[in-house]
């Protein structure tokens, strides 16, 4: 009979606060979207990072034209240098840390130059000569790069010796900042979610504070009371977090495995599958911060 009293209350209270719970919905929606979106874009830099990170390999190149006399002194690479630099991949020392390595020469290099920036007018100032022949080197453990900086640098017919994991770095330094970004504002925005969810509360508890005062009469307590306070806030915070976790699942599914995945072929992107846990997350952060916000308010409340 109470389980059937406070439901009933709580349909009430739904339907006298609708603009409130309204609000509550929105805020809810708003909030959770941002802090959905903060967890996906945490799981896309962990898997960009782990894919090209696998995938990127230390550049070795050689001395050609270009190159600055302090480090090439002799100029372009001879063959003998070239063999050199080959035989020292190639050796002992490295084979434990070396799992391919691949020769791209200049006529090779500067096909795959055009290829990559087709359409750039600048192509048509760049020559054979400008290229150098590079040994691509693909490690067993790709944090292991010192190892082949520190073995080549110096040696005759090197010019330099880049990791690609250095240019990796950069871009996702860039995209963990916009990651920290998310993550301030879904905090923000969480926490105008709670003071709007209490306030709303409250407002409701004065709306019917004779009823209150009745039923405080008749000892009732405090737990009877508080319930359907607390269900209002919970299940309008549940239906914001329902449209949120939505929203999260569409913007997965369309944008980045529909419009982004056209664009960027070649990149490991998130998939509807691999996120599907974060929507039971912002779902239950939603309940248990409305059922925290609500138990809190009404309960000040019943205190003045």
């Amino acid at each position: 009979m109470k389980f059937g009293r406070i439901l009933r209350e709580t349909n009430h209270g739904l339907s006298r606060n609708l603009s409130m719970v309204v609000s509550i919905v929105l805020v809810t929606f708003v909030s959770l979207t941002f802090v959905g979106a903060a967890a996906l874009m945490q799981m896309q830099i962990t898997q960009m990072k782990t894919y090209w990170y696998d995938k990127a390999q230390v550049a070795v190149y050689l001395c050609n034209d270009s190159s600055s006399t302090d480090v090439c002194p002799d100029g372009s690479v001879t063959t003998a240098q070239r063999q050199a630099v080959r035989a020292k991949l190639s050796s002992d020392a490295l084979k434990p840390y070396v799992e391919r390595v691949y020769f791209e020469d200049q006529k090779q290099a500067l096909q795959n130059f055009r290829t990559e920036f087709k359409g750039n007018s600048s192509l048509n100032w760049v020559s054979e000569s400008d290229m150098a022949d590079t040994f691509w080197v693909r490690l067993k453990d790709p944090s292991q790069s010192s190892v082949i900086s520190e073995t080549l640098n110096g040696q005759a017919g090197v010019d330099q010796v880049q990791d690609q994991r250095a240019y990796l770095d950069r871009i996702f330094g860039v995209l963990r900042l916009a990651s920290y970004t998310a993550i301030g504002l879904a905090a923000l925005m969480l926490a105008a979610a709670i003071l709007l969810i209490s306030t709303t509360i409250r407002q409701s508890a004065f709306a019917r504070r004779k009823e209150l005062g009745i039923m405080r009469l008749v000892g009732a307590s405090n737990l009877y009371i508080e319930a359907p306070f607390v269900m209002e806030g919970v299940i309008s915070a549940f239906i914001g977090s329902v449209l949120a976790s939505g929203a999260l699942a569409g913007v997965v599914q369309f944008f980045v495995q529909g419009y982004l995945s056209q664009r960027l072929q070649g990149t490991a992107l998130i998939t509807l599958g691999s996120t599907w846990a974060v929507f039971p997350l912002v779902i239950a952060v939603g309940v248990v911060l409305a059922a925290l916000a609500s138990i809190v308010a009404i309960r000040r409340y019943l205190r003045v």
